[in-house]
């Protein structure tokens, strides 16, 4: 059973797919953030860098964006005559039927041969920016639809390969090309399988629809001088999920806001008319993230450690150059008799949390799991077979590897959104993150320091020293204590107050009216 909760505020939109009420996916989108996967753009190209076969093109975002060879598509000579054409004036019709494609690229070209510095581009968004990198780009413009995935300057009809069924394969095949036209290439996608062919023919009519606002939005560019300017964009986030994943599964889509709520209402009852019941608009007092539990899993799904199955617990760390899970058993394997078989079911209720943390937090390239180590090569097989089992339902593209011969598993994970981190730690104010806080003694004698000053230096009278408990004790204990030590140094008593809410090296002076003496 799964269920879309979307929390839209005034900073933008939160929202989260649950799985029999598990967080599984977390999304965060701003309000009028640009440069998402799917988005179209006509760009300069800033420079060409003969070293890596590519170039760095100028859409607008802080960073260039890079465009490599591998990712311009074979026709890029035809889209590219195209784009100057529309903004030429010189075509009056979006239909390719008789638009002549040229020569297709050679696999092994170089970017060079086909741009130069300050050419127009047209482009698409394949990979979002992601720390200090801008976006990755491609010449090869796909448009995405419910059943269909429309590509523009090519002919083939290609059927997802999970669709394993042959007549299935034919079906979808023939209601594609009875009413596509020439130099239309179409992907049909897992989700059409079964689906009425009027379904099919529809989403392929809206993709048709939104190639045609690629070719006016071209023509109204024009031959103005462009450094950088949006063709068209991607639908927004909940909706492109919603495209992407509404399947029968789906109990609930819950929205906070009225217009999203009536938005989503109509898209979803043109995309699929029996699921409009489903959308519902929340009215609770309390925010709906926290109703629906959302907040709460947050907390607990974005830490360092994340607990799972009683006791047991995974430890992700990120380096720069690969994420490694580690998977800890607790207390259980001292508890079991039978240590092989606990493993093995550790391990593989350790796979699905592992797969759900890495779609939650959108982890991407390399990423190293420590599993439980088992003997047999039988049972190192079946917890290969949960964790290839347990990312299925995982959208982004990934290969697993089985385990090697010291129990670690590898993961290669594409990423194409910002990987998700929810800061769920603070930095000690003591320590500083090291780790490490000086001695009561060297505590005391800082405060001693500071306390010689203010009294031999400052003439200060009537000093009250604010600090932890446990400072406090020590300075106050015994018969013959520190702070006896100073009156008879000093001349002078210290009162000595606690405040629990302080840390542990953190003390602060304090003149007869209560008022803070600065050192």
């Amino acid at each position: 059973m799964n269920e879309l909760i979307i929390d839209a505020s005034e900073n933008g939109v939160r929202i989260a797919l649950t799985q029999d009420k598990k967080l599984i996916e977390l999304h965060q989108e701003r309000h009028n953030k640009n440069f998402n996967v799917g988005d179209i753009y006509l760009g300069t190209v800033k420079k060409i860098t003969p070293s890596l076969n590519s170039a760095f093109v100028d859409i607008g975002h802080e960073k260039p964006a890079f465009l490599h060879y591998h990712d311009l598509g074979p026709q890029v000579r035809s889209l590219n005559k195209f784009a100057q054409l529309c903004r030429a004036n010189k075509i009056f019709k979006a239909e390719l039927a008789n638009f002549p494609r040229e020569q297709m690229i050679e696999k092994s070209g170089k970017i060079a041969d086909l741009y130069q510095k300050n050419d127009i581009v047209l482009v698409q968004i394949t990979k979002e920016p992601i720390s200090t990198k801008g976006p990755r780009l491609s010449s090869e413009i796909s448009l995405a639809g419910r059943y269909l995935v429309l590509v523009p300057f090519s002919d083939s009809i290609n059927v997802s390969k999970k669709v394993k069924s042959s007549t299935e394969r034919q079906r979808l095949k023939a209601v594609v090309s009875s009413m596509k036209s020439k130099n239309f290439g179409v992907i049909i996608r897992t989700v059409a399988e079964g689906k009425e062919d009027e379904d099919i023919k529809n989403d392929l009519k809206e993709l048709i629809e939104r190639w045609n606002q690629i070719f006016k939005r071209l023509k109204e560019i024009g031959n103005k001088e462009i450094v950088h300017e949006k063709v068209l964009g991607e639908m927004d986030k909940s909706q492109s999920l919603l495209r992407d994943m509404l399947s029968d599964d789906f109990s609930n889509i819950v929205v906070n806001d009225n217009n999203m709520f009536n938005d989503l209402k109509t898209y979803v009852a043109r995309i699929s008319p029996e699921k409009e019941k489903i959308v519902k608009l929340f009215s609770g007092k309390q925010t709906i993230f926290e109703t629906f539990g959302i907040d709460r899993q947050i907390k607990t799904s974005f830490a360092k450690t994340v607990t799972f199955s009683g006791g047991c617990y995974l430890v992700i760390e990120h380096t720069e150059a690969m994420h490694v899970i580690d998977i800890n058993s607790g207390s259980k394997l001292n508890n079991d008799s039978d240590q092989e078989e606990t493993a093995i079911r550790i391990n593989q209720e350790a796979a699905r949390e592992v797969a759900r943390q890495l779609r939650l937090r959108d982890m991407g390239g390399l990423i190293i799991v420590d599993f439980i180590d088992v003997r047999k090569a039988s049972n190192k097989r079946l917890v290969y077979d949960a964790m290839r089992e347990a990312m299925e339902g995982d959208r982004a593209k990934h290969k697993i590897l089985p385990l090697s011969t010291f129990g670690l598993l590898q993961i290669t994970r594409q990423r194409v959104r910002p990987e998700m981190n929810i800061d769920t730690l603070e930095v000690c104010p003591q320590c500083k993150g090291t780790g490490e806080v000086n001695s009561s003694s060297v505590i005391v004698d800082e405060i001693e320091s500071n306390l010689k000053y203010l009294i031999q230096e400052n003439n200060s009278k009537d000093i009250t020293i604010s600090t932890h408990p446990y400072i406090a004790a020590y300075i106050k204990q015994g018969l013959f204590s520190l702070r006896f030590e100073w009156w008879r140094k000093y001349k002078q008593w210290v009162k000595i107050i606690t405040d629990e809410d302080f840390h542990y090296g953190e003390f602060h002076f304090m003149n007869a009216n209560g008022e803070e003496i600065k050192v």
